[in-house]
């Protein structure tokens, strides 16, 4: 095999590297998507977590924002996990 035809051989397979790459490219709308969910899954502990905790403050007597910010705070937490363990699996 002569440098001629490896160096054929070489641009043939760096442009069928670059058409695949460009076919495997996200869109916008799956690059939104994406994003999406990301913001779903932190954002519904925090709220879910907050409103829970807002609950049981209610159910108690007195004056009381101990369960709001506690589970405010999981809820955080939580969230951060999940973003973190999703960005890792994709």
């Amino acid at each position: 095999m002569d440098n001629g035809e490896r160096l054929r051989q070489n641009i043939e397979k760096q442009a069928k590297r670059m058409v695949q790459a460009e076919k495997d490219r996200p869109t916008l709308l799956a690059q939104t998507v994406f994003l999406g969910t990301l913001a779903l899954m932190f954002v519904l502990p925090v709220v879910g977590g907050a409103y829970l905790g807002h609950w049981i403050d209610n159910q108690l007597t007195g004056y009381s924002y101990r369960w709001t910010v506690s589970l405010l705070v999981t809820g955080l937490f939580v969230g951060g996990i999940n973003v973190y363990y999703y960005i890792q699996r994709h």
